[in-house]
C-alpha cells in the first residue's frame, strides 16, 4: 500500500469520525429531551428493558467485522454516557444546586447570620435535663459571645430503654433560658406532627441523622418559616444528603444549614468517621452553609478540639459541639461532652486558631 493510499484511507476514517461525532451530538440532544419527559412523569432515568430492546435491535441488524461482544460494549458505553448526561441536567435543576444558584445562601437566625463568611459556633448539652443544667451551660456560652444554643428535647436513641428526652417540657426549658439570656434555640424535632407545636419554642429546627430521609418530616419543615439544620444520615451519600435538602427547599423553605456529623464505616476508633472532605464538596455542589458536628462524629471528648480546628480550616460555616456541667452524670452521651472548664479552654483555643487562619 502506497503512502498516498494510506493517507486517503485515514482521511476517510477522519470523515467518518466526524459523522459519528455529529450523530452523537444529535443523539445527546434527543436523550436530554427524553430525560425532561421522564422527569415530568416521574419516570426513572434508567430503563433496563428499553436498553435490552435497543441492544437486541442493533445486534439483529448488525453485519460487520466486529464481534457482537464489541458492539454491545461500545453501545453500553453510549447508553451509560446518556444516563450521565441526564443526571447532569437533573443536578442543574436542583434548587439547592450551586449551578442553579451561584450565590451563597445566608441563613438568618434572629440576626445571627450563617454562611456569610464568618465562622460561628453552636454549643449546648446533648439532652435537656433541667432548667438549672441548661442555664449553667447557657451562661458559659454567653461568656464567649455565643448566641446559638443547641439542646435535645426529643432524643431518638438506638435503644428504646435509653433516655428519650423531656419532650415538650424540654422545649419549654430551652425557650425560657434562651429568652432570659437572649439566645437562639436549635433542637431536633422527630415527627411531622410535632413541628407545629415546636414553632413556639425553637428558632432552628434540627432534622437528625436518623430522620434525614424521613420524607414527610422534610416536607413539613419545608413548609414552615423556620431555619432548618439538616444532619447527614448515618450511611448517606453526598447525593442522598443533597436530595434530602431538596425536599425541604422544594417546599418553599430555603433557610437550610447542612451538617456533616460523621458517617458509619468499618472504623471503630471513633463513634463515626468524620468525612471532613464533605465540607468543600457540599459548598461546591450547593449554595447552602455547612456545619460540622464534632461531638457526634468522634464520640470522644479528647478529639473535639483537633476536629473543630480541621472543620474551621477546611471552611465550615458553623461548628457544633456539646457541653454539660457534669458529663459523668449526663443522661446521654457522657463520654463525648465537655464540662464547662474544658469548654472555656476549647473556645479560647479555637478563637486563637481562627485568628491565625485569617
Amino acid at each position: 500500500m502506497s503512502e498516498n493510499q494510506l493517507a486517503k484511507l485515514r482521511e476517510q476514517v477522519d470523515q467518518i469520525n466526524l459523522q459519528i461525532l455529529e450523530l452523537l451530538n444529535e443523539r445527546g440532544k434527543i436523550v436530554q429531551a427524553i430525560g425532561e419527559e421522564k422527569k415530568k412523569h416521574g419516570t426513572n432515568r434508567f430503563d433496563p428493558v428499553r436498553e435490552r430492546e435497543s441492544l437486541d435491535l442493533l445486534l439483529k441488524n448488525y453485519d460487520g467485522p466486529y464481534t457482537e461482544a464489541t458492539i454491545k460494549h461500545l453501545f453500553k458505553q453510549i447508553f451509560k454516557a446518556s444516563l450521565e448526561l441526564q443526571e447532569i441536567d437533573y443536578e442543574k435543576t436542583l434548587l439547592v444546586s450551586r449551578k442553579a444558584h451561584p450565590e451563597n445562601t445566608v441563613v438568618n437566625i434572629n440576626g445571627e447570620t450563617v454562611g456569610d463568611g464568618v465562622q460561628r459556633f453552636v454549643m449546648g448539652p446533648c439532652a435537656v435535663e433541667s432548667y438549672e443544667q441548661v442555664r449553667e451551660v447557657a451562661l458559659a456560652l454567653k461568656e464567649h459571645g455565643l448566641t446559638l444554643m443547641r439542646g435535645g428535647a426529643y432524643k431518638p436513641r438506638t435503644s428504646p430503654y435509653d433516655f428519650q428526652g423531656l419532650g415538650v417540657e424540654g422545649l419549654k426549658i430551652l425557650r425560657q433560658v434562651a429568652d432570659e439570656l437572649e439566645l437562639s434555640v436549635i433542637t431536633e424535632i422527630v415527627t411531622p406532627q410535632d413541628v407545629e407545636l415546636a414553632l413556639d419554642y425553637v428558632d432552628v429546627i434540627q432534622v437528625g441523622a436518623r430522620n434525614m430521609q424521613n420524607f414527610e418530616l422534610l416536607k413539613t419543615v419545608g413548609s414552615v418559616k423556620k431555619p432548618v439544620l439538616l444532619k447527614r444520615g448515618l450511611s448517606a451519600t453526598i447525593s442522598e444528603f443533597i436530595n434530602a435538602a431538596e425536599y425541604i427547599m422544594a417546599g418553599g423553605n430555603d433557610q437550610i444549614i447542612l451538617c456533616e456529623r460523621g458517617i458509619r464505616t468499618y472504623e471503630r476508633a471513633t463513634r463515626n468517621t468524620l468525612d471532613i472532605s464533605a465540607v468543600p464538596v457540599l459548598k461546591k455542589e450547593t449554595h447552602l452553609p455547612v456545619a460540622v458536628d464534632v461531638t457526634h462524629s468522634t464520640g470522644r471528648r479528647d478529639l473535639l478540639l483537633p476536629t473543630a480546628k480541621a472543620a474551621l480550616a477546611i471552611g465550615a460555616d458553623l461548628v457544633m459541639a456539646e457541653v454539660h456541667p457534669d458529663p459523668a452524670v449526663a443522661l446521654s452521651d457522657s463520654l463525648q461532652q465537655m464540662d464547662i472548664p474544658q469548654f472555656h479552654d476549647f473556645m479560647n483555643e479555637l478563637n486563637a486558631f481562627k485568628e491565625r487562619l485569617v
